[in-house]
């Protein structure tokens, strides 16, 4: 019987969220690496109500179109949306919790003897899966209070807890979990932000820029103020000549912030709503500069963006603010510039120095892909792989 690295995420697909795509893109990785992979997910509402996705729901498929687009889901990745039939999440109880469905009846019921080791941000799915035999590994990456059963971190089969900051790793330790069972690796990058796509590249450029101005600075990500998106724009009034795009955002983001410009009259930025990564690495290979722009504050300490290693991929200059979880970055030389926090003068500064210090836009422009290498999602895999057991590890295809 053919058994699963597996990845598990209690939610529906597709959706923007980091934290989804950080899940989606791992899994990606680990079917990249060779390894046999399976997504599971959510199914809700009328596609969750065929009885034979409830009695016999172990049948992996390749994603669907949407799906493989969205993410840029390599062919190698299988994935298993779990139905949820009513009353599952429709009436509040923990009877009725998408939670208990999954880790009572799907995984003790149909999935325990598929699963070769499980891999999840989700804990309760972790503390399941090693009730029922399974090896785990767990993701972490936020701050909490709750303290971790001894009994299921000190278990040998709980392989390893990864979080993405200094200060998610002292939280982890501080909530029970065994100082040789946590480990600190960053985010990644995915394969397809480091091909050259300069077509997609001219194409943005021609559409963006207009007028007198002749540089185009990106932003790609979340669209919350802590981000430093009023940030952003404060700096872009401060540089009317460059031409600033904003990817990334729910529609109610979009619409708030578009107001927010077209109140401040803000010429130069334009916001082009959440775009498929397909479109994104053109986008973003399209800028002179990227930018990772941060307020300072709890948020900060704990943050690991994304968008970071896209762009260390995509080969462009960076500017950044500095937050406690890039410092190691600060000597790299894979980030053109840093500012301090929340001053919007200081990061235009920044941004007008770099601009004028690198050449103009050149859709050749790559880093040195010895350094960038370090952070693709294949390769976090594989740090993360090396912290568990020999004997426990998933085999290769």
């Amino acid at each position: 019987m053919q058994k699963y690295y597996t990845f598990f995420l209690r939610d529906t697909l597709p959706k923007s969220e980091a934290h989804i795509g950080q899940v989606v893109q791992s899994a990606n990785a680990a079917a990249n690496l060779g390894f046999r992979v399976v997504l599971l997910y959510l199914k809700k509402g009328w596609k969750a109500a065929r009885p034979i996705d409830w009695i016999a729901p172990f049948q992996p498929t390749k994603p669907d179109r949407l799906l493989a687009g969205f993410y840029n889901i390599q062919e190698k990745l299988e994935v298993l949306p779990l139905s949820m039939p009513w009353p599952i999440d429709a009436v509040e109880s923990k009877l009725t919790s998408s939670s208990t469905f999954v880790c009572k009846y799907y995984l003790r019921v149909h999935l325990r003897d598929r699963l070769q080791i499980v891999h999840s941000r989700d804990w309760n799915f972790v503390k399941a899966a090693v009730q029922n035999g399974i090896p785990a590994i767990y993701e972490h990456h936020h701050i909490e209070q709750k303290k971790f059963e001894p009994e299921i971190v000190n278990h040998p089969l709980f392989q390893v807890a990864v979080t993405v900051a200094d200060s998610v790793l002292e939280n982890l330790l501080e909530n029970g979990m065994p100082p040789k069972k946590a480990i600190k690796l960053h985010n990644g990058f995915s394969q397809l932000f480091h091909v050259r796509h300069p077509q997609q590249a001219r194409e943005w450029r021609q559409k963006l820029i207009s007028g007198d101005r002749t540089h185009l600075v990106v932003y790609s990500g979340s669209l919350y103020k802590f981000k430093g998106i009023d940030l952003l724009i404060e700096a872009a009034k401060e540089l009317p000549h460059v031409q600033f795009a904003l990817a990334g955002g729910p529609d109610s983001q979009i619409e708030a912030y578009q107001n927010a410009i077209r109140q401040q009259q803000v010429s130069n930025v334009t916001l082009v709503g959440c775009l498929p990564q397909s479109e994104l690495a053109g986008l973003l290979q399209a800028a002179d500069v990227l930018v990772n722009p941060h307020l300072s504050g709890e948020a900060a300490n704990f943050t690991s963006p994304l968008k970071l290693f896209d762009y260390m991929a995509a080969g462009k200059p960076i500017v950044a603010s500095k937050i406690p979880p890039l410092k190691e970055f600060e000597s790299s030389p894979l980030i053109a510039g840093w500012c301090e926090p929340d001053d919007p003068s200081a990061f235009s500064g920044c941004l007008q120095r770099v601009l004028e210090k690198y050449p103009h836009w050149n859709e050749a422009s790559l880093h040195d892909p010895r350094l960038v290498g370090e952070f693709s999602w294949e390769r976090r895999i594989s740090k993360i792989l090396d912290r568990v057991d020999t004997a426990l590890c998933p085999v290769s295809r």
